[in-house]
């Protein structure tokens, strides 16, 4: 079954974010898998388009519908590897995920979907989709997140910072890549997401700081480096 949830994208600034932070913590849990109380975990996305980009193109062009998939890693380990597809209807989103063996991660990077094989269904669809629009890695996004949910709703607040692209480098496991930052240092992205509403005390401390909703995409900040 299909689980549609609200996004919210904001860009504010450290200061700000480092004041919601600690009110955030006063009523909200750290995601589980912290690696500390500073932040939870660093992420990193190497995203597939086709030789049209038109996934990036879906982005710019403000298509209501859009797709993209992608395989995330966390904090540069290969402990956790996940194949994801994230479905996009204006404010709401929908993800499909599958883990991944080492392995197979490293053949889909490398192209090689012929040598997988699976009896997961999203796998499988991916599979096939890969192989019919040609998609190949385009980007590598990085960033650091601290994230903060609560039962009710499954509310989630995130902050990602020191966003960085790794445009022309698409090695997905080595920490090392040279990799150009896409935001400001003193730029953080606030995402708020919930599945139907978000908790009235969360809302009040979410209003009491100046904010700025946009249609933020790491996705299509990191494929724009030069």
């Amino acid at each position: 079954m299909v689980e549609y949830r609200y996004e919210l994208k904001y860009v504010i600034s450290k200061p700000i974010a480092e004041m919601l932070k600690n009110q955030l913590a006063a009523v909200m849990e750290l995601d589980r898998n912290s690696k500390s109380e500073k932040y939870s975990y660093d992420v990193r996305s190497l995203y597939f388009d086709d030789a049209f980009s038109t996934s990036l193109d879906e982005k710019r062009d403000g298509i209501q519908f859009r797709s993209k998939y992608r395989i995330r890693i966390y904090n540069y380990s290969s402990r956790t590897i996940k194949l994801e597809c994230k479905h996009k209807d204006i404010d709401m989103t929908y993800k499909e995920e599958v883990l991944l063996p080492l392995a197979a991660a490293i053949a889909i990077c490398e192209g090689r979907f012929y040598q997988i094989t699976s009896k997961n269904s999203f796998l499988n669809k991916f599979l096939a989709n890969a192989q019919v629009r040609q998609l190949r890695p385009s980007v590598i996004v990085d960033y650091r997140r601290t994230a903060f949910a609560h039962p009710v709703s499954k509310t989630r607040i995130t902050f990602d910072e020191y966003i960085r692209s790794g445009k022309y480098n698409y090695d997905l496991f080595d920490k090392d890549i040279e990799t150009v930052p896409v935001t400001k240092p003193d730029e953080i992205v606030l995402e708020v997401k919930c599945n139907d509403f978000i908790p009235a005390h969360i809302t009040a401390i979410l209003n009491s700081v100046p904010k700025l909703r946009q249609a933020i995409s790491k996705f299509a900040y990191c494929r724009e480096v030069k």
